[in-house]
């Protein structure tokens, strides 16, 4: 399913997307069921006994406080971002304040079992191989750190992707213009024949519609996060990667 949201300069179909720049998280890997087995894995040695772990999914990924989106504006560092959402989970669902030692150790297994937890989504590899086989270059642009994601691509068998852009590229992530830019600067490739596709409609598509490119919002059925209730305008909306293709005609 591809939906257009109504509004000045709305993209059009067909025969237009020439270059497609990916998100990771969300998109071609399921970070948020990576989450959900790293959190379990918290929730039994930390928090209280009988916590709801769609609740706890859902308070980590909402990300109240917006430490995450801060370390995107180059405001935290990852450890101080992770370490503030660590004990505010931990305030919401019963576990224990920790300093600085403590958390190094909640991390350490956190991130092990978040680690164990990556998966790519089925239809990712499908894209990737449409993508080949049509000689459409791509490559993906991230709001977390290129080695890292490199990495990640690497566990989950997509390391054909090139990992483009990353938020220590600039010091800032999505939705500054620079990183769209700088990714279709690296694909030699125009922003206006160029796709971004990624799981938020704000930073994502409206971030890359701002930038010049057609922003993309891939909205998976059942994994919305709060607040994300609609396209914004000007972008369009899937459901699948695989509706993606039907975009370059």
């Amino acid at each position: 399913m591809i939906e257009v949201k109504p509004g000045v300069g709305a993209p059009t179909m067909g025969g237009v997307i020439n270059a497609v720049l990916l998100d990771i998280d969300d998109t071609l890997v399921d970070t948020r069921g990576a989450f959900r087995h790293a959190l379990m894995e918290v929730a039994a040695e930390y928090l209280d006994a009988g916590a709801d772990p769609e609740l706890v999914l859902a308070h980590w990924r909402d990300d109240r406080g917006g430490w995450y989106r801060a370390h995107t504006r180059g405001e935290l560092t990852h450890r101080e971002q992770r370490m503030r959402r660590a004990n505010d989970l931990h305030a919401a669902f019963g576990g224990p304040s920790m300093d600085d030692a403590a958390y190094d150790v909640w991390d350490e297994g956190f991130e092990r079992h978040f680690r164990a937890g990556w998966l790519a989504f089925d239809d990712a590899a499908e894209l990737l191989d449409e993508l080949d086989a049509r000689g459409v270059p791509y490559g993906a642009v991230s709001n977390a750190d290129s080695a890292y994601q490199v990495l990640k691509l690497s566990s989950v068998g997509l390391q054909r992707v090139p990992m483009l852009v990353g938020v220590d590229t600039f010091g800032v992530g999505k939705p500054d213009p620079r990183v769209f830019l700088e990714g279709c600067r690296l694909l030699a490739v125009e922003p206006g024949v160029t796709a971004y596709v990624g799981d938020e409609p704000d930073i994502d598509a409206g971030g890359a519609r701002d930038a010049g490119l057609t922003g993309v919002w891939l909205d998976r059925p059942g994994t919305r996060r709060a607040g994300h209730h609609e396209a914004a305008e000007g972008t369009l909306r899937i459901e699948s990667l695989a509706d993606l293709t039907a975009l370059m005609g």
